[in-house]
């Protein structure tokens, strides 16, 4: 918007020749704008620059669209007066915007991908600059127009040619990102999955961030749910809120008395990824074609808000709450709703990030979850090697005896001798004084990224 500002002010400056410099303007938004995902994608991977880069690029859309708007109200004058013209112009452009921000999410990234939507919009917006000059050329000098001629034909093969090859463009470029050999990527409604693989390391990144190696999920996964599953006596019926990989499910089905698990994931494409994928599905040996597991696409909070069921367990593996939509589910009002939903002596779990790398955000879930109404927390953590040192919040209304806890399932790393350790907490990542998240004020999103800010 201050880049708009800044392109709205300089507007001023064009006294002559409107048309071509509007046309001009189009031009160049078409070309910064329709390869600025491909440019951000090599400076990413090249670890060039990726922050300066990005907001110059923000800065030059935002001053050429800045500049659209007056060059266009100025133009048109000599067809309308004052009112008629300001109401067409902003009118247009406000359609415009609402017509855009529905497309984006609904159409344009689920269907083509950020890539192609870039190069896209780059190419609707050349063809703004065609049609003007169509209509206008009887307006144009001979030079101005062969100059527009040649500039709108090299930024069409350019922007054409990036789209025909976007997909092995794209596949080179996110190898660049990646250590390891990128062996699926797609782009769904929701986020960006990509599956690289390195030998025996499989690992699976949403949006860029890694959601587990095959090397080391089991230190992840087996503390989040053979903890909570041995510390109540009734396990049947037990909830999932995320864990859309099937590896939360593969540890629950160790245990024999469990009739029902409900797996809650929004992305269709993520537990549809987790049954036919050959590697994944054989990582979580093939626990969401289990007769006792049912998939649900739904969102968590949502879901909850309407379910009218009771678990024994809730299991908690969402993604960190690194954006406000994320936040949400790490809310005083969402674990309130969680809380309203266990049964009774039943018992609630949820993974906190990381109690070293974000401690605020750590202990901010552990305050929220007491917020909304858990009489009992217990926060825990272990080490994993691909994330470092992860912790988890426990929640419910009984006192929380982790010195009973006996692993009996078949286990790669726990035992009843390595769990009481996971629930001693150092001095280093101890924290007072935090604040609990709402809707209203997510608390947790600021400290999330002030914390990992440090460490990025």
């Amino acid at each position: 918007m201050t880049a708009m500002g800044i392109g709205t002010l300089i507007s001023r400056f064009f006294n002559k020749n409107l048309i071509y410099w509007f046309i001009f303007v189009e031009l160049l938004i078409a070309i910064i704008g329709g390869l600025s995902v491909p440019i951000l994608y090599w400076v990413y991977a090249a670890q060039f620059f990726y922050y300066p880069i990005m907001c110059i690029l923000i800065v030059a859309i935002g001053t050429l669209i800045g500049l659209e708007i007056p060059l266009l109200t100025r133009i048109m004058e000599e067809y309308f007066q004052l009112r008629e013209n300001i109401s067409n112009v902003l009118s247009l452009d406000y359609l415009g915007a609402f017509l855009a921000s529905l497309a984006f999410p609904f159409i344009l990234l689920p269907f083509l991908g950020i890539f192609n939507t870039s190069l896209s919009t780059g190419l609707l917006n050349l063809l703004v600059g065609i049609l003007t000059f169509i209509w206008f050329k009887n307006r144009l000098t001979l030079k101005r127009t062969k100059m527009i001629k040649t500039q709108t034909l090299l930024i069409l093969i350019l922007l054409v040619g990036c789209l025909l090859f976007s997909k092995e463009i794209s596949f080179y470029l996110e190898n660049s990102m990646y250590d390891d050999r990128v062996v699926f990527s797609k782009q769904t409604k929701y986020q960006k999955l990509v599956i690289t693989k390195n030998k025996a390391d499989v690992r699976l990144f949403i949006d860029g961030n890694v959601q587990f190696s095959s090397i080391d999920e089991y230190r992840y996964h087996e503390p989040l749910i053979h903890i909570p599953m041995n510390l109540v006596n009734k396990k049947e019926n037990i909830l999932i809120l995320g864990g859309g990989d099937g590896l939360a499910a593969r540890e629950i089905l160790k245990y024999d008395d469990v009739k029902r698990i409900t797996v809650v994931d929004l992305d269709e494409e993520m537990t549809e990824l987790a049954i036919s994928n050959r590697v994944i599905s054989e990582l979580n040996e093939n626990s969401f074609k289990n007769p006792k597991v049912e998939i649900l696409n739904q969102d968590a909070f949502k879901y909850l808000e309407n379910v009218k069921e009771y678990y024994d367990v809730i299991i908690i593996d969402l993604p960190d709450p690194n954006n406000s939509s994320l936040a949400r589910l790490y809310s005083k009002e969402f674990y309130k709703i969680v809380h309203q939903k266990l049964a009774k002596n039943g018992i609630t779990v949820t993974q906190a990030t990381s109690p070293f790398f974000s401690p605020e955000a750590y202990w901010c879930i552990n305050e929220s979850m007491k917020a909304a109404g858990f009489k009992y927390t217990k926060p825990y953590h272990t080490y994993v090697p691909s994330f470092g040192d992860w912790g988890f919040i426990l929640g419910s209304n009984t006192p929380i005896d982790n010195t009973k806890i006996d692993i009996s399932v078949p286990t790669k790393y726990l035992t009843k001798e390595t769990v009481s350790a996971l629930f001693t907490i150092p001095k280093d990542i101890e924290r007072k004084n935090i604040k609990v998240s709402t809707l209203d004020r997510p608390e947790i999103l600021n400290y999330y990224l002030s914390g990992w800010k440090y460490w990025d």
